[in-house]
């Protein structure tokens, strides 16, 4: 009923910058907060940044200062901006949201993710 599909993933060197864009379609009437979480090997998921509808943010400690998450409601997409990259960052990095459906049931959907891999 709801496909997020991410895009921007890939090599990066440490310092540099990447922005991932995460599209949501399907039978939605609005979508709430939208979130990036990341993967990396051997490790937990964790969330990364947040977004309300009405544009309030939240990151992680970790990412404050270097990522802006931001959305476009009219195209139903969230971007991550991440800049000054170190190699920790790398991780599959995981779209989310919680979306009303049509039906006015609400799913939490998720992406298919996107590996960034930064190196030194």
């Amino acid at each position: 009923q709801v496909q997020l599909v991410e895009s921007g993933g890939g090599l990066v060197q440490a310092g540099g910058t990447r922005r991932l864009s995460c599209a949501a379609s399907g039978s939605i009437f609005s979508i709430n907060a939208m979130r990036w979480y990341r993967q990396a090997p051997g490790k937990q998921r964790e969330l990364v940044a947040m977004i309300t509808t009405g544009g309030t943010t939240n990151y992680a400690d970790s990412v404050k200062g270097r990522f802006t998450i931001s959305r476009d409601n009219a195209k139903n997409t969230v971007y991550l901006q991440m800049n000054t990259l170190k190699p920790e960052d790398t991780a599959v990095y995981y779209c989310n949201a919680e979306v009303k459906l049509i039906s006015r049931a609400t799913v939490d959907s998720w992406g298919q993710g996107t590996q960034v891999t930064v190196s030194s």
